[in-house]
């Protein structure tokens, strides 16, 4: 059974990706090497989930209760302890990807 999911990549897609899977009451890692992009990414989380209360999507308690699901990391070996999925949503950039993808096969 799944339950808990990692993320590598606070960007666009990544807190797109862990934004739903937390609303929907998995337990969510994100992984980010950038302190300040995991923030950022987090921000953009709250952002989105505020717009979804105006439209009567979400509720408070069902923000706050998401949020609390979310976890932030910089280190994707603590950041992966627990992953039963990983989802890797980095950069568009090849050796990016190629590194995560053998780091992952390593951890």
């Amino acid at each position: 059974m799944i339950k808990n999911i990692s993320i590598i990549g606070s960007g666009t897609m990544g807190n797109g990706i862990a934004h739903t899977f937390a609303q929907y009451g998995f337990s969510v890692t994100l992984i980010d090497i950038a302190k300040v992009q995991l923030e950022k990414g987090f921000s953009t989380i709250e952002k989105n989930m505020d717009r979804m209360i105006q439209k009567g999507i979400l509720t408070e308690n069902q923000k706050q209760e998401s949020l609390k699901r979310i976890v932030l990391s910089d280190s994707m070996p603590e950041g992966l302890l627990e992953a039963d999925l990983v989802i890797e949503a980095a950069t568009e950039n090849q050796d990016i990807k190629l590194k995560i993808f053998k780091d992952l096969d390593r951890f």
